[in-house]
């Protein structure tokens, strides 16, 4: 802006104000008034109203330095002077503003209302202390007036009285002392008078506007207060010195004028406060516009510099010195008015929007200044003017309406450009999961290749090398997928698939995903839901999603302890908490820990890494299922998290009910007639060679649909918990088990652990069906020794495709197993044929009747190992002993007293079982065992009834074997051994009967091996 324009701007806002306050004075200009002339004032003629009082101006009877009592001017006084009301009494006094007298005035009132009339007057000022007599009678005091300095005690507020005139001619006399003020002595202001009504109608007017002035400054003060404090001083400095401006002006408002607000101080200490109110307002906004425009100059602290001179000198100069202190302060109020003119008049020149109403207002301030001066002077006398300081405020206001719109333009812009800053960032954030996606799977791929290459012969320190690398590309791959999820939150791309959960079956099987995370971390994991807890409504798959991120999170930060996940309801809401006792998070960091890339700085963070995005995918996750998720925590004793989801609804709950127990109803039903009509013993009943299917679920649903897709191929059980199925599995004679990952009390992972501790992946595979196609779900289903796994919600395509490869598989390795054991018995080594033809042409010349029975139990045990039935799955137990008895028949004539038989078989014994049992492991006793000693030994062969079960024993005093012999045998393949009996009977036993051989043995102490054939099969 030009600066032209700039002044007249300003002369023209000068202009209006003071057109305003002539309007103002005029308003309350009464019309021609009779004047006071020789100490009397003629209102005969005039008219009172309640409206209006009448001023009591002109020339009043003066009688300086005496006090003359009532009623007694009729006596002849030579110290009578006559003096202009209001005036200074100095020209009496030789231009000196101390001294005392009296003030005489008689008033002649209309006659016609004197029987009724009540009047009063009023004093706006008198300077130092005063005495009011009406008719002879004290009627009202200001301060205590006395002929002394000693005696003479000040006041500063006006004061008004009424009174009831006994005739139309009233004698107005005061008496007045002033030995204080410096400036002028005497009355100073007008003297008013009227009816009682129009007195207090005036005075109630007067201190009415200087309220509601001081209360709006006052209320603005604490609006501008409130904004600085609450923003803990981290807004502009500007705003806190704008409201200690505000609070000195409203202040200052009602102590000056009509006194709205008196305080028990004398006059010389009120004139001083008004001095030092009136500096420190002005250096408030001195310091509020330097802040505002960021002024930077020298002749600023200059100012401050004067600004201290001038609160020393209302401090330290006397009060009859007042004139200075007055000087000083008129040049402080000047330079501190131009300096902000020029510096404001700069920033507009600057194209700064907002300068313009500081300029407005710093012109209403000096305008007030100004006009204040004049009153003080006497050159003016008006009633209180409020609108100067109302258009100071009304100029604030428009700035801060102003910057408001300003502000509200900027964020709108901003927020615009965030929105697009973020949307670019999500954008990116995504693209860069996907890119990085494929090269660190890559990455692991290559190294969990090198890791598992038998033929890499990788040092300690590579292998463990090789591992981390594993472990941070996994955590690596978490972030992705964090990554990618707030994008889809953010995008309103993920709808919730809600149905009815049980929270203890999730919460297992995400505690068994966890645990592959756990390595070198000495954890305690539990589980306390109890198991009639109710059921939630929740999407399945994002409940795993928000447990396993708070379970990932408690891992992170808790090196050794106890993780515990709980449950409780309240209101139709489920509240679960994960607890921990890990490092614990600070104040701070609980404010703002749901927030996305937010983590506590801790050295769990720098080692495990991640954006802290999990807890804020956990917020938007729980609060998208309308529940409220909160923290608790405590530095050093551990982080309690909570959240909460809503229960399923009785009518909706009562309908899954239903169809659940008539599920489980009929499942049940049917199972127990597939038990009862296909009993695994029975041979025929195994013809169809249908691969036995054991489907694992806690949902009945689920069962029925996994059992409608399969029962034409496959022949299904079902087992509705992991224990069950772990019964069932022990019965034997499963081919495939397809398990659910989540389930209440076992989970899917759990189960699969358990079954790999007996049978290997290929004895007994198994199909897990897990709720998340994710990276920690597909490891921890295969750590625990899944075969294969398939994503919830199942494809019938999918499942058929994938069971019939597994049973295929399984097929493939029984038959293999078949044909291994009939290939063993077939294997008859050359020097055994040799060394037992040698014996029976020994036998021809010594015994005939020897070698015509060692002859046929020859015979007898070839025909036996060459029979065509050892492929088959069972046979009796009638065949497998007289295979055995030929065996060992050969073998006592060959070896004759080394070898000792003995035979402990019950009476009525008879049962199925696979062919070639018994002897690879008599065999395996007399050559390994017995044969190995130079005397020989004792083999004991052992049928018992157990009631549930026949126990076969081969016990033999042979040399014995070390348990790490024995756990290879039992647990390689027969590939693996060079010798493949014990090993294939081992195998086919359990996948027979879910159970193997025992072997129990101590070198030099004998061998003794077990099996069980169940009576049921």
């Amino acid at each position: 802006m030009a600066k032209r324009n700039i002044f007249l701007i300003i002369i023209l806002f000068f202009l209006i104000l003071t057109c305003m306050r002539i309007g103002w004075m005029i308003y309350h200009q009464p019309p021609d008034q009779p004047q006071a002339e020789d100490g009397m004032i003629d209102l005969t003629e005039w008219n009172f109203t309640d409206n209006e009082a009448i001023t009591l101006d002109g020339e009043w009877e003066f009688y300086p330095s005496e006090f003359i009592a009532p009623n007694s001017y009729d006596d002849p006084n030579e110290s009578k002077e006559y003096i202009s009301v209001p005036g200074d009494w100095s020209i009496v006094y030789g231009d000196s503003p101390y001294g005392y007298g009296t003030y005489r005035l008689t008033i002649i009132l209309p006659e016609d209302e004197l029987p009724h009339q009540l009047y009063g007057v009023r004093m706006t000022e008198v300077d130092s202390a005063a005495n009011v007599y009406i008719d002879g009678q004290l009627m009202a005091e200001k301060g205590n007036v006395a002929p002394s300095a000693e005696h003479s005690e000040d006041s500063y507020a006006p004061f008004s009285t009424l009174f009831h005139p006994e005739n139309n001619q009233v004698e107005l006399v005061i008496h007045v002392s002033n030995f204080e003020s410096p400036l002028q002595g005497g009355i100073s202001q007008s003297i008013q008078i009227g009816t009682e009504n129009a007195i207090a109608a005036d005075n109630h007017t007067s201190v009415t506007l200087q309220m509601i002035v001081a209360a709006i400054f006052l209320l603005h003060s604490v609006y501008a207060f409130s904004i600085y404090f609450m923003g803990r001083g981290k807004y502009q400095k500007e705003i806190l010195f704008f409201g200690i401006m505000l609070l000195l002006h409203g202040f200052m408002i009602l102590i000056d004028d009509d006194v709205a607000l008196y305080l028990p101080i004398d006059g010389s200490a009120h004139s001083k406060l008004l001095v030092f109110l009136s500096a420190s307002t002005l250096v408030s906004l001195l310091i509020f516009i330097k802040h505002f425009f960021q002024i930077k100059s020298r002749f600023y602290l200059l100012l401050l510099l004067l600004y201290g001179l001038t609160v020393i000198s209302v401090l330290i100069i006397p009060f009859h010195h007042y004139g200075y202190t007055l000087g000083i302060l008129f040049v402080f109020e000047t330079l501190v008015t131009l300096f902000l003119f020029v510096e404001t008049i700069r920033a507009i020149r600057t194209h700064s929007s907002e300068a313009i109403f500081i300029l407005l207002f710093i012109a209403s301030y000096a305008s007030n200044q100004f006009w204040g001066a004049l009153i003080v002077v006497q050159i003016v006398d008006i009633p209180y003017y409020p609108f100067d300081f109302l258009l100071t405020i009304v100029m604030i206001a428009l700035l801060l309406f102003n910057r408001h719109i300003q502000m509200a333009k900027l964020n709108e812009q901003q927020t615009e450009e965030l929105q697009k800053a973020d949307e670019k960032k999500d954008e990116f954030l995504a693209n860069t999961a996907h890119e990085l996606r494929n090269p660190l799977h890559g990455v692991m791929n290559i190294a969990q290749t090198v890791l598992d290459d038998k033929d890499e012969h990788l040092s300690d320190k590579n292998r463990e090398n090789l591992n981390l690398l594993i472990n941070v590309g996994r955590r690596m791959s978490f972030t992705l997928n964090d990554l990618l999820d707030v994008t889809r939150l953010q995008e309103h791309r993920i709808e919730l698939q809600r149905k009815t959960i049980n929270i203890r079956k999730v919460a297992r099987g995400v505690l068994d995903m966890v645990h592959f995370m756990t390595e070198e971390k000495e954890l305690q994991f539990q589980l306390d839901i109890p198991r009639s807890f109710p059921k939630v409504n929740a999407d399945e798959n994002r409940l795993i999603q928000i447990l396993f991120n708070l379970l990932h999170n408690a891992v992170k930060y808790t090196n050794s302890g106890e993780i515990t996940v709980s449950a409780s309801y309240k209101n139709k809401m489920a509240m679960i908490d994960v607890k921990d006792t890990g490092v614990g998070m600070s104040k701070e960091m609980l404010n703002k820990v749901f927030q996305s890339y937010e983590q506590e700085d801790s050295g769990a963070t720098s080692i495990d890494g991640g954006f802290g995005l999990g807890l804020s995918i956990c917020k938007q996750l729980v609060e998208l299922h309308g529940g409220k998720i909160s923290a608790k925590s405590t530095v050093g004793k551990g982080t309690i998290f909570s959240f909460t989801l809503p229960l399923a609804n009785r009518h909706y709950g009562k309908i899954n009910h239903k169809s659940e127990a008539a599920a489980s109803i009929d499942i049940t039903d049917e199972f127990h007639m597939m038990d009862a009509t296909t009993p695994v013993s029975d041979n025929r009943e195994r013809r169809d060679d249908k691969a036995r299917i054991l489907i694992v679920d806690d949902d009945p649903v689920n069962i029925r649909v996994l059992r409608t897709m399969l029962a034409s191929d496959y022949k299904v059980i079902t087992a509705t918990s992991g224990q069950k199925a772990l019964d069932l599995i022990d019965d034997g004679g499963i081919d495939l088990i397809i398990s659910d990952v989540m389930m209440p009390y076992m989970s899917g992972y759990e189960l699969t652990r358990i079954i790999r501790n007996q049978f290997t992946i290929s004895e007994l595979p198994i199909l897990l069906l897990t709720a998340r196609y994710q990276l920690e779900d597909i490891n921890t289903a295969f750590l625990a020794g899944a075969n294969d796994y398939i994503v919830k919600p199942v494809d019938a395509l999918e499942v058929k495709a994938r069971v019939r490869a597994l049973t295929n598989l399984k097929r493939s390795i029984k038959e293999q197993l078949h044909l291994e054991a009939a290939w063993l018995q077939s294997q008859i080594q050359p020097h055994f044929l040799f060394n037992t033809l040698n014996t029976i042409a020994s036998l021809s010349e010594m015994d005939t009747d020897r070698m015509i029975k060692l002859l046929n139990e020859f015979g007898n045990y070839l025909r036996r190992s060459f029979d065509v039935n050892n492929a088959e799955s069972l046979t009796s137990f009638e065949s497998e002993l007289d295979l055995t008895k030929s065996y060992l028949y050969i073998e006592k004539e060959r070896f004759g007293d080394r070898l000792n038989i003995k035979w402990t078989i019950e009476n009525g014994v008879d049962f199925h079982l696979p062919p070639l049992t018994i002897q690879p492991l008599v065999e395996n006793a007399v050559r390994h065992g017995v044969l190995k000693k130079s005397n020989g030994g004792a083999v004991t062969i052992q049928v018992t009834d157990r009631n549930t079960h026949f126990e076969i024993a081969v016990m033999d005093e042979g040399v014995g074997m070390e348990q790490g012999e024995i756990r290879k045998i039992l647990d390689e393949h027969p590939h693996h051994l060079n010798g493949i009996g014990v090993a294939n009977t081992n195998q086919r036993l359990k996948k027979m009967y879910g159970k193997g051989l025992e072997i129990e043995s101590e070198p030099g102490s004998g061998t003794t091996v077990r099996f069980q054939i169940p009576k049921n099969k």
